[in-house]
């Protein structure tokens, strides 16, 4: 199974021959992203969680683009970012629901002993190298603060 570098770049020339240009711009952004990334490092060449983790930085700059749009009424510039967004998402591991995530982050608290918001440090440090590339944060917060929060109630 090749890697997401390669596939990006064969899907640039696909894009390239079928003259598909928000795929084409999409993957190019990707690449120099990727790229920027490798001359941070003195040249050298990114591992593919480093690229998994450059293309959900991608994703969430792009939501965070959408909700300015809108709020601009900017619809047909918010559609762009979605198109991108979607483009982006297929060289990403499938994401974890809701909750697949409170399973994760329940066995997480009870591992570290948490009993309130006090411990969401322990609890999100552990539980974010755990699902690295799998859920998005801004999730995984939410989800563990509820749980956090639940189980101060509890006590």
């Amino acid at each position: 199974m090749p890697g997401v570098r390669e596939q990006l770049r064969s899907d640039l020339r696909d894009a390239m021959r079928a003259k598909d240009a928000p795929r084409r711009n999409t993957i190019r952004m990707v690449e120099a992203a990727i790229k920027n990334a490798e001359i941070e490092k003195r040249g050298t060449e990114l591992a593919e969680s480093d690229i998994l983790a450059i293309l959900q930085r991608q994703v969430k700059q792009r939501r965070e683009s959408i909700e300015q749009f809108e709020r601009g009424g900017r619809e047909d510039l918010a559609d762009n970012e979605r198109v991108e967004i979607a483009i982006i998402e297929q060289y990403l591991p499938r994401q974890l629901t809701r909750s697949d995530v409170e399973v994760r982050a329940r066995a997480v608290i009870e591992q570290v002993g948490a009993s309130g918001p006090g411990d969401r440090g322990k609890v999100m440090g552990l539980l974010m190298r755990e699902l690295r590339g799998e859920a998005d944060g801004s999730l995984v917060n939410a989800v563990v603060g509820a749980l956090l929060d639940e189980a101060a109630q509890a006590n």
